[in-house]
């Protein structure tokens, strides 16, 4: 019996130091408990250069300990290779939209389906907004922290 890939999922912001390594942490959680993380490759990127190399943001950090969820990443840049070996790009808003799709049309057989994250929300909040733009408070973290988690669960289920 031939063996299935595991499919792929990448979640994008711009810096890569709260949003998307939030959406991450949360995914991966999702999947380990359920017993699937054998059927993903679950990774998050930055659009930009700004952070690479960094880890994630510390105040991300103690809202992911204050909910039991690990996380150990480093930043990393997305390249034309991501639109090829990813199955799915989850990004966490409209920035770089433009940006993104110019750098899809470069890549030949590109097969990520670029898709806003909050798409999957079942309180239909399409856009997942930086923290830090809304004067970082724990209560807006907090916000990014439930909108991932609704959004992870609605897209593992028709990923699935």
């Amino acid at each position: 019996m031939a063996e299935v890939a595991p499919k792929s999922v990448l979640f994008l912001c711009l810096d890569n130091i709260c949003r998307s390594t939030i959406a991450e942490a949360v995914f991966r959680k999702l999947v380990t408990d359920q017993n699937v993380s054998e059927n993903w490759r679950t990774d998050s990127m930055a659009t930009s250069r700004y952070e690479i190399g960094n880890p994630p943001d510390y105040w991300e950090q103690s809202c992911m300990r204050r909910h039991g969820i690990p996380m150990n990443h480093v930043v990393w840049q997305i390249t034309k290779e991501d639109f090829v070996t990813f199955d799915y790009i989850l990004r966490m808003d409209e920035s770089n939209l433009r940006d993104l799709n110019r750098k899809s049309n470069q890549v030949k057989n590109c097969k990520a389906k670029i898709q806003l994250l909050g798409s999957y929300d079942p309180q239909k909040q399409l856009i997942i907004e930086d923290p830090s733009l809304l004067y970082g408070n724990d209560s807006n973290l907090e916000r990014v922290y439930q909108q991932c988690v609704r959004c992870r669960r609605a897209f593992l289920e028709k990923a699935h």
